[in-house]
Formats: C-alpha cells, sequence, structure tokens
C-alpha cells in the first residue's frame, strides 16, 4: 500500500513552521510526525502539501492510496485501522479526516459516499504551534517505548548522578560525565554521537537528538527535545527545538518552540508568564489577529532561520516568522513577521539575497548547503509574508 502523508485544515494553524516544511516534518517527541509513522507503518512516506513546498516534498501517487492526516500522531490501534482500509472507506474522529482510502487521480473526495469508521481511542494531535510543547511529555513517552523496544542502552558511566537509570536510554556514541539525570518523571534518550557536559542538570522528560550537545552546567526541565544538530545551554524549560538550532549560553527559553537554523544570542530571555497571570494569546497568520490559546504559561514561537542578538528579551507569547534578525535593547512586539530586521525601535525589510548569504556561511559549518529548493521556498515565504512587514 501507498501512504501518504496530507496536511490538513491544521497547516495555517502551524504557521510559522509550516511555512517552510510540510505538516509532517514537524518534530515532537523526539522523532519527526513523518518518522514516527514511517516506523509504524515500516515503509516510506510521500506528501500532500503547498504547491510551493512541493519540489522538495513530492508526492508519489499510485493506483491504490492511503492518505493520512499528519496532524495525527500514531499509535497501535489507529495503525491497525489504518492497514485494514479497504476501498471506499475513511476513519473520522469526529468532524476531522484521519484517513481515507483512494484511487489515483482522484482530486475531490466525495466523503458522503464513503463509510465512515470512527476512531475512538485517544490519540494525540498536534493542532496549534502550543500543542509542539504542550503535548511534547507524551510524544516523548511514546517514542520512547518505540525506540528502545527489545534493545539494550548503552551503560551509563559511573561518573554521572543517575536517579531511575532504567528509564534513561544511551545511543552509540552519547558521552556524558558527571552530569545528574533524573528520570523518575519521564524518560532521558540521548541520541546518537550526542554529548552531555559537566555539570549540566537535566530532569526528563528529555531527548537529545543525534549530534546535539548540551553545554556546560545546563539545566533543563522536562519534557524538553533538542533537535538533530543542535547545541542548548543556559536554562531550558518544556521547550522543543527542531534540528540545527542553537540556544548555547545562558539565559532562560521556556514553553518555546524554535524551528531549524535558529540562534539565539548570549543572555537571550523570553518571558513565558504575563505579569498579571492571564491567559497567553499568540499570533494567528489566518484571522491576521491574537487569538487565545487556553494557555497561562506560553513563550517564543520561532520560524526557519530566525535569529536574535546577545541580551535579547522577548515578551510571553511572541511569533518570529522566518529569516527574521532581531536585536537591540528593550522588547520586540510579540508579533515579528518574516524576513525583518531590527528590534524594539523598529523593523526594516530583511531582503532575501542577504539572508541566502548568511544560511549559506550558517548550513556550511554542519557541512550542507541552502539549495535552490530551499532559495525557492523562502522566496515565496517572503512574498506571502510581505503585508505584514511595516518599514
Amino acid at each position: 500500500m501507498n501512504y501518504i502523508l496530507f496536511d490538513g485544515p491544521s497547516r495555517n494553524s502551524l504557521l510559522p513552521f509550516t511555512f517552510t516544511r510540510p505538516v509532517a516534518d514537524i518534530r515532537v517527541g523526539i522523532l519527526t510526525i513523518r518518522e514516527k509513522w514511517e516506523s509504524f507503518l515500516d515503509c516510506t512516506t510521500t506528501t500532500v502539501t503547498e504547491d510551493y513546498l512541493a519540489d522538495k516534498y513530492p508526492m508519489v501517487e499510485m493506483e491504490e492510496n492511503v492518505m493520512i492526516n499528519a496532524s495525527y500522531l500514531p499509535n497501535l490501534e489507529l495503525v491497525e485501522m489504518i492497514k485494514d482500509l479497504q476501498e471506499n472507506q475513511a476513519i473520522f474522529n469526529g468532524d476531522d479526516v484521519i484517513a481515507f482510502f483512494t484511487k489515483e487521480a482522484q482530486e475531490d473526495i466525495d466523503f458522503d459516499a464513503y463509510e465512515a469508521i470512527e476512531f475512538k481511542e485517544d490519540t494525540i494531535q498536534i493542532n496549534n504551534t502550543w500543542d509542539i510543547f504542550s503535548k511534547n511529555g507524551e510524544a516523548i513517552q511514546e517514542d520512547f517505548d518505540l525506540i528502545t523496544d527489545g534493545r539494550k542502552s548503552q551503560p551509563i558511566p559511573s561518573s554521572n548522578n543517575v536517579i531511575a537509570a532504567e528509564n534513561i536510554f544511551l545511543e552509540p556514541g552519547a558521552t556524558l560525565e558527571f552530569t545528574t539525570l533524573n528520570a523518575s518523571k519521564g524518560p532521558i534518550y540521548i541520541g546518537r554521537n550526542a554529548e552531555i557536559m559537566e555539570g549540566s542538570i537535566i530532569r526528563g522528560p528529555f531527548a537529545l537528538c543525534e549530534g546535539s550537545i548540551v553545554k556546560m552546567g545546563a539545566k533543563i526541565y522536562g519534557p524538553t527535545t533538542v533537535g538533530p544538530f543542535s547545541k542548548i545551554g543556559g536554562e531550558v524549560n518544556n521547550s522543543v527545538l527542531f534540528g540545527f538550532s542553537n540556544k548555547g549560553h545562558d539565559g532562560f527559553l521556556g514553553n518555546s518552540v524554535l524551528g531549524e537554523w535558529c540562534n539565539l544570542g548570549a543572555d537571550t530571555n523570553n518571558s513565558n508568564l504575563k505579569n498579571n497571570y492571564a491567559e497567553v494569546r499568540l499570533w494567528d497568520y489566518q484571522t491576521e489577529g491574537f487569538a487565545k490559546t487556553g494557555l497561562q504559561f506560553c513563550g517564543l514561537m520561532m520560524g526557519d532561520h530566525s535569529k536574535c542578538g546577545i541580551n535579547t528579551m522577548f515578551n510571553t507569547g511572541t511569533v518570529i516568522g522566518v529569516s527574521a534578525n532581531i536585536f537591540g535593547s528593550g522588547f520586540p512586539r510579540n508579533f515579528v513577521p518574516s524576513f525583518s530586521w531590527g528590534g524594539s525601535s523598529g523593523f526594516t525589510t530583511y531582503l532575501t539575497k542577504k539572508a541566502f548569504e548568511v544560511a549559506k556561511v550558517v548550513m556550511s559549518r554542519r557541512d550542507l548547503k541552502i539549495t535552490e529548493q530551499d532559495k525557492a521556498i523562502l522566496e515565496h515565504v517572503f512574498e506571502d509574508t510581505k503585508k505584514f512587514r511595516r518599514d
């Protein structure tokens, strides 16, 4: 069977992260949503996404296909139902379509003609940006169980202070000495060739993915995920870094999500709680206004390739778009459009030519290159978000 992950109605609620990737390639827990589905289905998947992303994330369509809503995370019960789908059957969760069986070249699906199968079990769904951190603890536990099933951890060096060692898993090449690891509140996963430096204190649930580094003396509260080839330091609480991003110095990051290729300057801090303890509102790209989150704790949402200078301060519930560069004293406003350059005193447009030059240098440090596909995506985002910028 050919399995295709589609963005679904949650795509716009997951901006700015879905400006540069399909919903399926969001990281929550240890793995991306795509990696979770491919592990459960034991096959590769392709994607239905926005047209401008399709060159980088193409769809492969066959005679028979099962389409899966990528905002839903897999579990055993859901996967078994999906594998059993027959022609003209669809799985629903209330009014939401989770998955359906379709023939080649069907563009407009009439679900009234389908046999509806109701999925009544619990599963994690990522509908909003804040779900990425608020549901991260559950997702880490599910991924930990999936990844470590039937496998044996590398031994934990004796210099480390460890609580609940049975909930800690080290992949080959992981290094850590003179750290404190407390997995009594949730699992701790240390990926291949990842490193935790001396003096770090970590409370699970926590995931440090392949090639990533926890700097000396870091204090990390779960649930937190540090994606591949990233660096983390200072104080971090309930946050997710997708990958290739750095918060390498002192400063606080809490209840936040950083995309890929982000960098926070030394002593950057974000507020995750309003002074009056009120519900946090976040910028909503659909309504072009601020929407309720239902959360008291909510910090920073930063899209791919965005960066900030030293001593930057972010207010509670700040949304930063793609390829923004923020610096200077004071608090920048709590919505910074993509390709903005400046800070609290005002912003100018950050031209794509300059952004590409920086991306080329940054990516070369990881032995990667910015591709023409990447540039085309960023050019599209630049044009699509022009209406939000005020020079």
